[in-house]
């Protein structure tokens, strides 16, 4: 048996801008995401039915039948096809951080392979179908630096230099529709239409300083330790931006060097044992996330 192994980076809305409201209750956003170094890993290997085994840290009380996205996406991609599919879970759950859309994208990545779709037209065609299971999964599924409109549809790839970044999750779930409902506005001021051009990580955490995460207020007065999140960051030695990513609870703080970022991370560690922490580049992970033959 021939397996795959899938790279499902943990996705990071740089900034996550709530612009409207459509008649059918979708919201509209205007996003600014990069890709993290970690994430979830899928095994997948063909078979006669498409199945799903869950391993890993992160994998307790996680569903492993029907109402997986993973196993969702492999469906839906797959068009009947079977594959026996591992999970090894390291990003935590409902995190904002798009484990579960990572994971979706994964899965469709490896069926497209097997099936030898995974070109441009196999993609873009997964593109459309996987919006039907959350807005994060198309964005997942190239695993690039994109700016994201509309419902999650409006994919513009841009360049940006990678940003050495601490990732912390404090256990704390959030319930993405529940913080919707929070929004006390629907009807922000998006990005500006056209993005400058960075070349340095400075520069570009200088700028998204004057952006926003629109969720991020109704979030923390749901879960007050996001704040308290965001302040041991943005005190960490070198912090230039503390910001929340999606929904929640994950927050990030960005650095000018990965030694700011890997000391921060540290210090974090030590005074916090008990949240989820990790460091490295954001960017582009669209190469680490291709599948793998093992």
């Amino acid at each position: 048996m021939t397996w795959s192994d899938v790279f499902a980076p943990a996705k990071v809305n740089l900034t996550l801008h709530i612009t409207g409201q459509r008649d059918d209750g979708y919201h509209l956003l205007d996003s600014l995401v990069a890709f993290a170094p970690v994430g979830d890993t899928l095994r997948v290997a063909p078979a006669e039915e498409l199945t799903l085994r869950l391993e890993g840290p992160e994998a307790e009380g996680l569903p492993a039948n029907g109402d997986n996205l993973a196993l969702r996406a492999a469906a839906m991609v797959g068009e009947g096809q079977g594959a026996a599919i591992v999970l090894e879970k390291v990003l935590p759950v409902a995190s904002g951080i798009g484990g579960g859309s990572a994971d979706a994208a994964a899965a469709a990545r490896a069926m497209l392979a097997e099936a030898g779709a995974l070109d441009a037209d196999g993609l873009a065609r997964a593109e459309t179908a996987l919006l039907a299971l959350g807005a994060d999964v198309p964005m997942c599924l190239a695993s690039r630096t994109v700016r994201v409109r509309g419902i999650g549809e409006g994919l513009t790839p841009v360049s940006l230099p990678p940003l050495p970044a601490v990732l912390v999750n404090p256990r704390v779930p959030v319930s993405t529709p529940q913080i919707f409902r929070s929004l006390t506005a629907r009807d922000n001021p998006p990005m500006p239409e056209h993005l400058p051009e960075f070349t340095e990580p400075e520069p570009l955490i200088n700028w998204l300083a004057g952006m926003r995460n629109d969720m991020e207020p109704a979030a923390i007065a749901l879960e007050p330790v996001i704040g308290t999140l965001l302040a041991e960051l943005a005190a960490l030695p070198g912090c230039r931006l503390a910001r929340m990513s999606g929904s929640g609870a994950t927050c990030f703080g960005l650095f000018a060097t990965m030694a700011e970022a890997g000391a921060g991370a540290e210090a974090l560690r030590a005074a916090r044992p008990e949240w989820w922490i990790a460091e490295g580049l954001l960017g582009d992970q669209q190469a680490r996330a291709m599948p793998r033959r093992g």
